[in-house]
């Protein structure tokens, strides 16, 4: 069985809002159910989680969730960071396949995207959506100088689905936790970059499956998901 754990734990904090990103409106409908309705309608996946705050586990299911999403088998309550979040979600699933790690604050994922993932994870046992960096990145330091600049052909700016065999991404969260060493642990792939013996399959994804985190990037979003849904 083949699962989508979709993340809806963050805040609004930056969106100057009271509301949780996940749960503006986008278009006429909630930005967490975009993403939710990519992997229902996605022939490869079987299972969908969705991970939020416990105050949003009602109203997810009374105000989101019907019949067109049918796949959501679990709403379940996160963590304090977003690794807690997924390893609640890992924890949740019983029968192991390839699993899609979300967040649902991107809604403008697409079906090719999550196809993509998955004939890659099928093939290398783990893989990420991430798209080239475009622009030249330099690295500071100490004191705020520019001190290095990185050849730009070997950058990636990683993105979401990331996505693994269930037993690969599992044993890595597990000796996460029994090590407790949480420091710097941004991504699932860092989670696996550190315990496991997996190579991690970069998948070319689209500039248009951004993440939102301010106001402008919902205005952006609307643009996308035009072309989307």
């Amino acid at each position: 069985m083949n699962t989508a754990i979709v993340l809806a734990g963050g805040s609004g904090k930056r969106m100057n809002s009271d509301i949780p990103k996940q749960y503006l409106m986008l278009a006429g409908k909630p930005v967490i159910y975009y993403s939710l309705k990519a992997f229902q309608d996605n022939s490869h996946i079987d299972n969908i989680i969705l991970v939020t705050a416990e105050e949003y586990i009602d109203y997810a299911k009374e105000n989101i969730l019907d019949k067109t999403l049918s796949k959501v088998s679990m709403v379940i309550q996160g963590g304090m960071e977003r690794y807690d979040s997924v390893y609640k979600g890992l924890q949740c699933i019983k029968e192991p396949g390839y699993v899609f790690i979300h967040d649902g604050a991107r809604p403008c994922i697409s079906q090719k995207l999550i196809d993509d993932c998955y004939t890659n994870v099928v093939k290398n046992g783990a893989c990420i959506a991430a798209v080239p960096v475009k622009d030249t990145i330099k690295i500071a330091d100490a004191e705020g100088f520019a001190a290095e600049t990185p050849d730009r052909s070997t950058l990636w700016q990683i993105q979401t689905p990331q996505v693994f065999r269930y037993d690969i991404i599992k044993e890595s969260y597990d000796k996460l936790y029994a090590a407790g060493r949480f420091n710097g642990v941004t991504d699932d792939a860092m989670v696996l970059e550190r315990y496991g013996e997996y190579r991690i399959k970069l998948v070319n994804s689209d500039y248009r499956n951004i993440k939102i985190t301010t106001p402008e990037d919902m205005n952006t979003a609307e643009i996308f998901i035009k072309d989307t849904f």
